[in-house]
């Protein structure tokens, strides 16, 4: 327990001393922290905008104005089964002229005359990725031709944006790697840029270091003050880091709700703290380990 003490009290010595350095490391850490940490919030957020655009994929089945009701029934009982599905619902003619109203201008609807929509069969997906698994599987089931309004072209009674989808989960998936990408990216950057400043910290108290060698001081006893030392540089730049970052997560949450209300963000689900946490933890790696790393040439024996 004195041990530690002491690593502390010349820990905190060698900020006085070295503070120029120390600022430095310190700035470096927080920096690179920042960058990091930047860039794995707009990774999470991406990954939200993707996953709202996705669960906006839903398949419609067009029915006929005089299918049977048992008929409808036992399809929409037979799609809640699958994989993949989650609410069922049906949408009358009128439901559905309703929605057509509310997305169209005036001059359109006063041209339609009577009803020409059909009711439908609306399927939301739980896993989008099993959209097209899920149409397939229903236009093969027996009742399917029965109920469509098109059975001379049963490809045209559901609807689900095959060509769009397709598109839609490739642009994302490339989106989620490359996000991916470039975060492990700039944590490899950092490392090597922040361990580098570390040891040039190390290598202008070199002369220190050779002075505690020559009068007997043990590795562990030189090594102590300054992984000490590193650690509370680390935790400095990482709190930094995580205090900018948490300002700007809620100013940006503010700014994003009252300028752009329609984007489908939800910055209350984003796990802040699993990002704060990486923060943390590549910033006690660099600073403990760092410092260690950097001294193993001055103790050589």
């Amino acid at each position: 327990m004195r041990s530690i003490w002491y690593f502390i009290r010349e820990a905190f010595t060698g900020f006085k001393n070295n503070f120029a350095t120390v600022l430095g490391a310190i700035v470096t850490i927080y920096l690179s922290l920042l960058v990091i940490g930047i860039f794995a919030t707009a990774t999470m957020v991406i990954d939200q905008l993707v996953g709202s655009v996705e669960s906006q994929v839903a398949i419609s089945v067009f029915v006929r104005d005089d299918a049977s009701e048992d008929d409808i029934w036992t399809m929409q009982s037979f799609i809640r089964t699958l994989p993949g599905v989650g609410e069922v619902t049906f949408m009358t003619k009128e439901e559905a002229l309703e929605r057509f109203k509310e997305n169209s201008k005036p001059e359109i609807i006063e041209a339609i005359g009577e009803n020409p929509l059909p009711a439908s069969i609306e399927v939301a997906m739980l896993d989008p990725q099993e959209i097209e698994t899920v149409a397939t599987t229903i236009m093969s089931h027996q009742l399917y031709m029965q109920i469509i309004d098109e059975p001379e072209n049963p490809s045209q009674s559901i609807r689900y944006g095959k060509e769009v989808v397709e598109r839609l989960f490739s642009l994302t998936r490339v989106i989620r790697f490359v996000s991916l990408g470039l975060v492990a990216l700039l944590i490899f950057v950092a490392l090597i840029f922040i361990n580098n400043t570390i040891r040039l910290a190390i290598f202008a108290r070199r002369k220190e270091i050779s002075i505690m060698r020559l009068v007997g001081a043990s590795n562990g006893f030189i090594r102590g003050p300054f992984l000490m030392e590193g650690t509370f540089q680390a935790l400095i730049g990482s709190g930094l880091a995580i205090a900018t970052i948490n300002f700007g997560i809620d100013n940006l949450a503010t700014s994003v709700q009252l300028n752009i209300p329609w984007l489908m963000l939800n910055f209350a689900i984003i796990p802040m703290n699993l990002v704060y946490t990486l923060l943390l933890g590549i910033g006690l790696v660099i600073g403990f380990f760092g410092s260690g790393w950097a001294m193993r040439r001055y103790l050589k024996v």
